[in-house]
């Protein structure tokens, strides 16, 4: 079992030891997508959700999220981020939403990118539910990392 690095020698869940690890530059991207009704959508754009500005909000979220990635996901390393921006392309069917982290560090930031993303879709839809409770969150994943150990990678299809 001392293959897997998130098990110690008797099967229990441990962090991972990156202390030999070198410190390198480390960026991962993710997207997910909420889908609504035309009018929530437009309510969105309009600026006409009650709650306040729905955009906004979601962004702030996200970017929070980010910075506590480590506190949700039990064996993720607290990372010292660089940067976390998200990106939101509205449409007349819903939102969708592109989270990317950066840091320089002993391991990446796909975990970070992924929970910002989550989080962003999430406070969309509380922010929107009173216009529609069917929406739905969808496709979320990883796009790309690069640095690190294993080096580079990109989704081939995004």
């Amino acid at each position: 079992m001392t293959e897997l690095t998130h098990l110690d020698e008797a099967g229990a869940a441990r962090m991972a030891d990156v202390a030999g690890k070198p410190v390198t530059r480390r960026e991962a991207i993710a997207s997910g997508r909420i889908t609504m009704s035309a009018e929530a959508a437009a309510a969105i754009r309009e600026g006409s959700v009650k709650k306040g500005d729905v955009l906004a909000t979601a962004r702030i979220a996200g970017i929070m999220a980010a910075k506590k990635t480590a506190e949700l996901i039990p064996l993720c390393h607290p990372l010292p981020l660089t940067r976390v921006t998200i990106d939101l392309a509205l449409d007349d069917t819903g939102v969708t939403a592109t989270a990317t982290t950066a840091t320089e560090a002993q391991t990446g930031v796909e975990m970070e990118a992924l929970t910002a993303v989550s989080v962003v879709l999430l406070t969309l839809y509380d922010m929107a539910k009173a216009l529609d409770k069917t929406m739905i969150i969808s496709d979320i994943r990883l796009l790309s990392k690069t640095g690190g150990k294993s080096g580079d990678w990109a989704r081939d299809s995004v």
